[in-house]
């Protein structure tokens, strides 16, 4: 039988090497021997096989710990650390390899590195400012790096967190109970992956600290109400050498008084007299910047007849893209006439009852209805 090579010499790591470490150590050394890449070469097949045989011991914390133990008689026969089906070194395509290897950045592993919590915070805007864009400062009250250690929880700085024996800095153990594996959090570091032999007395080991922190926050032009932005790593401090999490701010736009909003576009809708939809006219409306701009009414305009004002409305997110305004009318119809204006209007209906191009719309319906109550429709 031929000698088992040492699995921590086959990765080319030391006894005392971290998870991410030997997880490193695979990598290059898979990517290097893979039989893809070495298509013929037997040496280096043989060698793939070593790799992947030392990595599926190395990364396992309870199979680790048994070989640290035992040696290689712990997956031999009856061994402590054999299991019921034993192992399979075969190599896959390089899309196993990619998916050992990235799997855990993809979210499809799990026990990837940690990281604080996520934070969120809701913010509220004006229509204008949404319309321009706009820098808020908000305060977050959160968890923040411990000045008095720098994050470490230790006290005295020459002598930084030791990665914890039982768990190799995993922050978690596995044990077997009949044919499955519980996963555990480390008892000895609590799941942490470090000790700490002397606390710092400010966080008391966690290496973060109670504390609000003002933050601003970059809105951009066009941002709708409800939007969610993500600012990585403003979450809270993960402490001992753990990565912060990230902040997502809520967005709220304010409705506006005049204009309403769908998507990129304006509307505006802008009452104008009946005489003035009746014999045209020329009207002043806002526009969202701030500035005002005319819009000609044709005689004849009738309610809810839009006119369209380009690149008048919102940007884009991530375009250069502008959206447009639309000026809705709205015809009044004028109350508490007096008596000189109603003797006019009667005068004036009286001369278009008869005049059906006056009033198309109206003949149009009504000779319909008679269509209706003769059966003809």
């Amino acid at each position: 039988m031929a000698t088992k090579i040492d699995y921590y010499s086959v990765l080319e790591v030391s006894r005392d090497a971290n998870g991410d470490e030997i997880k490193r150590a695979y990598r290059r050394l898979a990517m290097k021997y893979h039989p893809d890449r070495n298509q013929g070469d037997a040496e280096a097949e043989d060698k793939f096989k070593e790799i992947n045989e030392a990595y599926e011991v190395l990364k396992d914390d309870s199979k680790r710990a048994a070989y640290d133990r035992f040696g290689h008689a712990a997956f031999e026969g009856g061994g402590p650390g054999a299991g019921a089906g034993g192992f399979d070194f075969g190599g896959g395509g390089l899309g196993d390899i990619f998916e050992q290897m990235f799997g855990d950045m993809m979210g499809g592993r799990r026990g990837g590195r940690r990281s604080g919590a996520d934070l969120q915070v809701q913010v509220t805007i004006t229509f204008a400012e949404a319309f321009a864009g706009v820098k808020k400062k908000i305060t977050v009250p959160s968890r923040v790096t411990c000045e008095s250690c720098d994050g470490t929880g230790s006290a005295d700085k020459d002598q930084p967190p030791e990665t914890c024996p039982s768990c190799h800095g995993a922050g978690k153990v596995r044990a077997q109970q009949g044919f499955f594996f519980v996963e555990r959090p480390c008892p000895t570091c609590h799941g942490t992956g470090r000790l700490i032999r002397n606390p710092c007395k400010e966080c008391h080991g966690a290496g973060t600290v109670e504390k609000n922190r003002t933050i601003e926050v970059a809105i951009p032009a066009g941002v709708e109400d409800g939007t969610r932005i993500r600012m990585s790593g403003e979450g809270e401090a993960g402490g001992k050498g753990v990565p912060a999490g990230d902040l997502y701010v809520h967005v709220t736009v304010e409705a506006h008084a005049i204009f309403q909003r769908d998507g990129s576009n304006i509307y505006c809708r802008v009452p104008v007299r009946m005489t003035q939809a009746a014999l045209g006219t020329e009207i002043e409306v806002p526009v969202v910047d701030g500035s005002r701009t005319k819009v000609k009414i044709p005689a004849g305009t009738q309610t809810g007849e839009h006119f369209r004002l380009r690149g008048k409305g919102f940007s884009v997110l991530r375009s250069s893209a502008r959206g447009d305004m639309y000026i809705q009318v709205v015809v009044e119809t004028p109350r508490h006439l007096t008596k000189r204006q109603r003797e006019l209007l009667e005068e004036f209906e009286g001369d278009a009852s008869g005049h059906a191009k006056g009033s198309p719309e109206s003949t149009g319906f009504f000779s319909k209805v008679k269509d209706f109550f003769e059966g003809k429709l």
